[in-house]
Parts: structure tokens; C-alpha cells; sequence
């Protein structure tokens, strides 16, 4: 005779999951990656995220997520527009240039302003220029939903993947990006 099943109401709530169980389970789901950049008066800002997502076609909406403590997102909000950058295959060096919280993300990087007034980065497959519509507040994040006022698709090229903490999913053994994880970027992006 076998045991009747336990539904999980009958179960103790397991304890939730660490935040490095968290980032092990998340880093086998693969992502791209973003640059969401915006102009601060003549300054251009920026922040990789892999956050992000389509929410609706009609109306054209989109989503990304943002850190509470990053020092980029609250001056991006306070613009009220963005772009979004999807990353080619062959742009691993942008995304560590704006992943990381040092240094100069614009120097010596060739971009173009885009007549919504934001920072678009060349050689990019496609492109998302948005205004902000709405920002949820979730955990140590903002879920921040834009209103796409257009797309462009520059590059045929393919998106730079994010899995297992390095570029590519063909890769099985160290992370492409050695002692660096792209999921905990988000502590440090925005």
C-alpha cells in the first residue's frame, strides 16, 4: 500500500532560497542583454540590464527592472525617456563597460543622440526608445514599464546571450566572464 500524497498545505514551508541559490537557479534560464541608456541634459547615462522584457503590443510596452541603490536609474526616471539597446553577439566589452560602477561608460564609444534624446549605441540588432508609464517598486528593484514611441533594427546580427555567469550557451566550463557574475549586476547597474 502506498502513502497517500501530502498536499503542500500539509507541508512546512521550506525556508526561501538563499540569494546565491537564487542567482545559481536564475543563471540556467539564458537572457540578452541591454544597455538603457538616457541624456541628462548633455549627459549621457547608462546601465546594462538583463531585465528585460515585451509586456503588451497594444499598447507597445515594455519592461525592464532597475536597483533601488544604482546611481544611474534615478537620474534616467527623472528624465522620463529611455532606450533600450539590445546587445549584439560580438559586444561583450559594452556590456562589461556598463555593467561595471567605474570609469568613464561613454568614452571613447561611438553612439549617436536619437531624436527621442537618448544615447543610441551602434551596432546594436535592435533598439527600443520609450517614455516611462509606470514604475512598481518590487524587493530591492523598480519594475519599470515604457510606452515604445518606435523601434529600430540596425544589426542583423545575434543578441549577446547571458547564461551561467558568461557570454554564449556553448560554453560548459569557467564563465567567459571570470570572477563576475552578470546576475548580481543588477546590484550595481541602474
Amino acid at each position: 500500500m502506498t502513502a497517500e500524497p501530502r498536499l503542500p498545505s500539509d507541508l512546512d514551508d521550506p525556508p526561501p532560497p538563499t540569494p546565491q541559490e537564487l542567482r545559481r537557479a536564475m543563471g540556467a534560464f539564458a537572457t540578452g542583454v541591454t544597455v538603457i541608456t538616457a541624456l541628462d541634459g548633455d549627459e549621457p547615462l547608462g546601465f546594462a540590464c538583463q531585465s528585460f522584457a515585451s509586456v503588451s503590443l497594444e499598447p507597445p510596452l515594455v519592461l525592464f527592472c532597475a536597483d533601488h541603490g544604482g546611481r544611474t536609474w534615478p537620474r534616467i526616471r527623472a528624465v522620463g525617456r529611455f532606450c533600450v539597446n539590445v546587445l549584439g553577439e560580438d559586444q561583450e566589452e559594452v556590456c562589461l563597460r556598463f555593467g561595471s560602477s567605474r570609469g568613464a561608460k561613454f568614452e571613447g564609444l561611438e553612439w549617436d543622440r536619437s531624436r527621442w534624446g537618448a544615447p543610441s549605441l551602434r551596432g546594436v540588432p535592435a533598439r527600443v526608445h520609450a517614455e516611462i508609464q509606470d514604475v512598481h517598486p518590487a524587493g530591492d528593484h523598480d519594475v519599470v514599464i515604457g510606452l515604445v514611441r518606435e523601434v529600430e533594427t540596425p544589426s542583423d546580427g545575434g543578441p549577446l546571450i547571458f547564461f551561467r555567469s558568461g557570454f554564449g550557451v556553448d560554453r560548459r566550463e569557467t564563465p567567459a566572464v571570470p570572477e563576475v557574475d552578470l546576475w548580481t549586476w543588477g546590484d550595481h547597474w541602474g
